[in-house]
């Protein structure tokens, strides 16, 4: 019988869960094109690319996500938790592109 616990599998699918720094940011808002995230606000206001906040969190710079991928773009994902409210997709946009 396989011994994977369901309650681990929304983190399997990250491909990375960086450890992150004291001083992390959060992410607070989504820039998006075309329905598409293509940059995040942070909490001290910086909004960076998506290429930027993935390396920012791989560095411990961001903290309560993970990297994930689809084919060759890696992306941010929330870290799997009981609560909904700190998801990605539960964050207002702050930009349009």
């Amino acid at each position: 019988m396989n011994n994977i616990r369901l309650d681990s599998l929304p983190k399997a699918a990250l491909d990375e869960i960086p450890s992150p720094s004291l001083d992390a940011v959060t992410i607070t808002g989504l820039v998006k094109s075309g329905g598409r995230i293509e940059g995040y606000q942070l909490s001290d206001e910086r909004i960076v690319s998506r290429q930027e906040g993935v390396s920012l969190a791989k560095a411990g710079e961001i903290k309560g996500v993970g990297i994930a991928h689809n084919g060759d773009t890696e992306y941010l994902k929330s870290i799997p938790d009981d609560s909904e409210n700190n998801n990605l997709s539960s964050l207002p946009t702050v930009k349009t592109l």
